[in-house]
């Protein structure tokens, strides 16, 4: 669980390096694009290969603009305005999204009162977030605001992965990461213009590579690993160590700082999560019992 939330925590931090040089839309296709390539190497190399039918590549398609080419664009957009860790805690508000989503998109996750007081702190740790500034303007809310967007197309493209439950798993991501670069190939080429920008320096390609192929196909790798052996409910604790990850690697690395702000809204986005996972109240009531 810590090496996953190492692996995403970090994407953050690589963002933040690839965005001062390259504009949102490349660094993303670089992503997502190298990562399809080693994913599908991956897969023939264990005798697998995703399906080709017209029906399943418009689904692909479809998830990877969910998952992949929407979100990934609006976050590394958001951080050309925002820190990693601001954009990181932001981002842990996904799993909120989500269960709101699913309450509409589904027939057996409807809202609870946990889950609607999770959604509620949520909110209200987005607010805090954000904070009274929002109000005088400034580039940066529309990063914060591009993250937040991110997090909400997340949880649908959550639901919509529902679809692909007859898949293997890494067949289905390997699926839905293909299809991301179809989209984007054409999507940087007529808004970035790539054949105009200045080669990269060593450091920019590395960075690129580790997002790729560590942050990405690996992460991939592990997260299905886990889900099989781990469950998804012992899974979802990633979401608090996320943040961390990102603040740390931002503070040391970026000389960035955790204002008190960001740590209290860290704080009520943390207790909306807690509750919507629904330990705590189980922890507490088990006590009282025990009492």
């Amino acid at each position: 669980m810590l090496l996953l939330a190492l692996l995403w925590g970090s994407s953050f931090f690589f963002y933040k390096i690839l965005v001062a040089v390259l504009p949102p839309v490349t660094v993303v296709l670089g992503r997502v694009g190298i990562a399809a390539v080693a994913m599908n190497l991956w897969l023939l190399a264990t005798g697998q290969t995703v399906p080709l039918t017209n029906g399943r590549w418009l689904g692909f398609l479809l998830l990877g603009f969910l998952n992949n080419v929407l979100p990934f664009i609006l976050i590394a957009w958001g951080e050309t305005r925002i820190s990693s860790g601001m954009a990181s805690i932001l981002n842990a508000t996904t799993p909120i999204f989500m269960v709101a989503v699913a309450h509409w998109g589904t027939h057996d996750e409807k809202l609870s009162w946990a889950k609607t007081a999770g959604i509620a702190l949520g909110i209200l740790g987005v607010i805090v977030l954000v904070g009274p500034e929002a109000f005088a303007g400034g580039s940066y809310i529309w990063g914060e605001l591009a993250v937040v967007g991110a997090s909400c197309v997340y949880a649908f493209g959550g639901v919509y992965s529902r679809r692909f439950k007859d898949l293997p798993p890494l067949v289905a991501a390997t699926g839905q990461i293909s299809g991301g670069a179809v989209i984007l190939i054409p999507l940087s080429l007529l808004v970035d213009h790539p054949w105009g920008l200045p080669m990269p320096g060593t450091g920019i390609w590395a960075s690129l590579l580790a997002i790729a192929l560590i942050n990405t196909a690996l992460a991939y790798f592990v997260y299905y690993r886990m889900l099989a052996t781990a469950g998804v409910t012992y899974i979802s604790l990633v979401t608090f160590l996320i943040p961390v990850i990102a603040l740390l690697l931002g503070t040391v690395f970026l000389g960035e700082s955790a204002t008190g702000r960001a740590m209290a809204g860290m704080a009520v986005i943390a207790a909306g999560l807690a509750a919507i996972d629904g330990r705590l109240f189980r922890l507490r009531s088990t006590r009282h019992q025990s009492i």
